[in-house]
């Protein structure tokens, strides 16, 4: 029998376009038992009320929308439903996360669902995400390392080259294949698995939690697959603003430090924080031989602050609600 899904949909302050995902995920959830559920993440604006209204003027009958009572971020928003029944009592096979700018196709859900059903061993299934004029985003991802950190600020050819198999970035699979870590616009999570390794980490507010989460994941026996016959549109950072600041948030560095002090411990965050201020360096020392007045990007004065002296956690990562 094919499996059931538990889509959630997490708002923040974007009522209008929520409502267009929730109702995009409805036609991608024709056919497929399971429910849908709206997380207000404590917007204040009237979000809660107007997508209610919504759904009860649309006659919604599989979707709910329900509050959170506090803005903890993406992951603790997604944690207030991941772990709740439906409607009959039982538990889902899957649990599906669509961001709130983010419309499936008619089959994208179901392509998932079905993925995972005939691949009994993957844990997490992440969907071909592209923008709204058509274009591929990058999605299908490595795991962050010390390699890595050194390679995106210096942003040079040759060592680029030379760490290629370490970068976070990778080309987009053509078929459906195991990665390190997808997007959470759209991925799917095996309900039995999250029994095991639990929801999202909430101390991260934004950004790197779902890279996280596939990493305890993977560490648990249960791989990624990044499957491009799923296909989503995303517009993407519509809440957060992020592409339109100048320097990233302060929130996503501090989420940048606890993945590292979390998955390589205190001194390989302080080697990540080093190989990144060694490649910005780089990149000025070539930009100044070159006589040109460019600046590295990824904010080194920020993981300067931030980073050499490592943080300690602020919470544990939770386990299924009682």
């Amino acid at each position: 029998m094919a499996g059931s899904v538990h889509t959630i949909i997490l708002n923040w302050r974007t009522a209008e376009m929520t409502i267009r995902s929730l109702d995009c995920a409805v036609a991608a959830m024709d056919g497929i038992p399971g429910m849908i559920t709206v997380v207000d993440n404590d917007s204040g604006d009237g979000s809660f009320e107007r997508i209610s209204a919504h759904v009860a003027q649309a006659g919604l009958a599989r979707a709910r929308v329900v509050q959170s009572g506090r803005n903890g971020g993406f992951g603790a928003g997604n944690n207030v439903a991941m772990f709740d029944p439906l409607p009959d009592g039982g538990a889902p096979d899957y649990v599906y996360l669509l961001n709130s700018d983010a419309f499936p196709e008619p089959d994208a859900i179901g392509v998932l669902r079905d993925y995972l059903d005939a691949h009994p061993a993957v844990g997490i299934a992440g969907s071909r995400i592209v923008g709204e004029d058509g274009v591929l985003h990058d999605t299908a991802f490595r795991f962050p390392s010390v390699a890595s950190e050194f390679e995106g600020p210096a942003r040079t050819g040759p060592v680029t080259k030379l760490l290629r198999r370490h970068l976070v970035s990778r080309p987009a699979p053509a078929n459906a294949e195991q990665v390190d870590w997808v997007a959470g616009a759209s991925m799917m999570m095996r309900r039995t698995m999250l029994d095991r390794i639990g929801g999202f980490d909430e101390t991260f507010f934004l950004y790197f939690e779902e890279t996280d989460l596939c990493r305890r994941a993977a560490h648990a026996g249960w791989p990624t697959h990044y499957v491009p016959s799923s296909v989503v549109e995303h517009i993407g950072s519509v809440s957060t603003g992020i592409k339109e600041m100048s320097q990233r948030p302060g929130y996503w560095f501090d989420s940048r430090q606890h993945y590292f002090r979390k998955n390589l411990g205190a001194a390989g965050a302080v080697a990540a924080n080093l190989a990144h201020l060694g490649g910005g360096w780089l990149f000025l020392l070539r930009a100044k031989l070159e006589g040109r007045d460019d600046r590295p990007s990824g904010g080194l004065r920020a993981v300067a602050s931030r980073g050499l002296v490592p943080r300690r956690a602020r919470g544990p990562v939770p386990r299924r609600k009682r």
